[in-house]
């Protein structure tokens, strides 16, 4: 019954934008925090972005052109990517936590609960 569905992937080209979504069902989604991770092909799976009620924390390649952030009213987050990069190529994995986290302690996988299934973004020069 929980599922996490990330959706918004895709073929672009370098300085394009995309919007990604994850949309939670199945538990009380306004009690998790949600982060946002990517793994590109032979790379370890990398954080890129969490979001509590307000409070957010970013990984610094994401600081300047990325932007997480939900709408608890419609189970749903987002991560709004601006100026694309070659090197923003990768799966983008959407998870929720119960326990409370912030700054640097966000970053580990072991803390999230739910993971959707990834979705490919593509970023060509």
């Amino acid at each position: 019954q929980v599922q996490v569905v990330e959706s918004g992937g895709g073929l672009v080209q370098a300085g394009d934008s995309l919007r990604l979504s994850c949309a939670a069902s199945g538990f009380n989604f306004g009690f998790y925090g949600v982060g946002w991770f990517r793994q590109a092909p032979g790379k370890e799976r990398e954080f890129v972005a969490a979001i509590w009620e307000r409070p957010t924390s970013y990984a610094n390649c994401a600081k300047d052109r990325f932007t997480i952030s939900r709408d608890n009213a419609k189970n749903t987050a987002y991560l709004q990517m601006n100026s694309l990069k070659p090197e923003d190529t990768a799966v983008y994995y959407c998870a929720v936590r119960r326990a409370y986290c912030s700054g640097s302690g966000c970053n580990n996988l072991p803390g999230y609960n739910f993971w959707g299934q990834g979705t490919q973004v593509t970023v060509s020069s």
